[in-house]
């Protein structure tokens, strides 16, 4: 029976990990804030003292946390999980990072004889506790198959993308597609407000159409609610489209529409907005119609 640990129990990764539990799976786990161990020691999990001391009682361990240099620094800092990982142990980062970084972890990993797999998730902190996740990954494909039983756990949609790096890459499109999704969403419900109409019933005139999404669906409703809580916050998605530009950068690609929102993003956090959600991009919308000529 596979030995399991997760590192990182933050609004995601908490409750992918009770899923887990739930499923009868015990766990060693490791978290920087203390009190984000609670709900899982309730549930059976053994907190070990560092990332190094989980890599020693897991033959798999699940990371889940901020941003590249966090990751980096939960596997090979000084007392990460490379240090105390077996050979044919597997590290399964499910955070958000850069593709070219986790290209390169994984060969660093590789030279110890450990396994890694790259599989960032989709579906915020409502499918993290619903488990109903989309999980993209990357890696070898017999690794994978080894780990998806404990995928299973935590998603619905589980798909293999590609070798190391690529399940990084199908989240970048995915930061882009989301985020551009909801910055239309917000851009056609202020002209339907500013040009006299009822913009709930236009949203649900075109909820039936071709213009159809599920950010309309979800987003759209809670912008008319003026509900901004955060499901997903403005300062990962801008960490994440940070990632995704830097990585076009250095493919000479253009993403135009990427870029714009990232900028609304930015202005967001100068504005002290990051905690918000990322539908609250209407109240950017509306700010920027609503200003006047000097």
């Amino acid at each position: 029976m596979e030995r399991i640990g997760f590192i990182g129990l933050g609004i995601m990764g908490r409750p992918m990990a009770l899923n887990l539990t739930r499923k009868g799976h015990g766990l060693t786990v490791w978290a920087r804030r203390r009190e984000s161990v609670a709900p899982l020691t309730e549930a059976g999990a053994r907190v070990a003292a560092s990332p190094r001391e989980v890599a020693r009682e897991a033959d798999i361990v699940f990371l889940i946390v901020s941003d590249t240099p966090d990751v980096e620094q939960v596997i090979f800092g000084g007392d990460g999980i490379a240090h105390g990982a077996a050979r044919g142990t597997v590290v399964v980062d499910m955070s958000t990072i850069s593709p070219a970084t986790t290209r390169d972890l994984a060969g660093q990993l590789a030279q110890r004889g450990i396994e890694m797999l790259d599989a960032p998730v989709s579906g915020g902190e409502t499918g993290a506790v619903q488990g109903t996740l989309s999980i993209m990954v990357g890696g070898k494909p017999e690794v994978f198959e080894r780990v998806k039983p404990f995928f299973q756990c935590m998603g619905k949609n589980i798909v293999h993308v590609g070798p190391a790096g690529a399940g990084q890459v199908a989240k970048a499109c995915n930061q882009i597609l989301a985020a551009v999704n909801i910055e239309g969403v917000a851009e056609a419900l202020n002209f339907a407000i500013r040009a006299g109409a009822d913009p709930r019933k236009v949203r649900e005139a075109l909820l039936g159409g071709f213009a159809y999404s599920k950010a309309l669906e979800v987003h759209g409703q809670r912008m008319l609610d003026g509900d901004f809580k955060p499901g997903f916050k403005i300062r990962l998605f801008q960490k994440d489209l940070g990632i995704v530009l830097d990585s076009a950068h250095q493919m000479g690609l253009a993403l135009p529409a990427a870029a714009m929102v990232a900028q609304h993003f930015n202005a967001q956090m100068g504005a002290g907005e990051g905690d918000l959600d990322g539908n609250s991009l209407f109240r950017v919308i509306d700010r920027i119609s609503a200003a006047k000529e000097l």
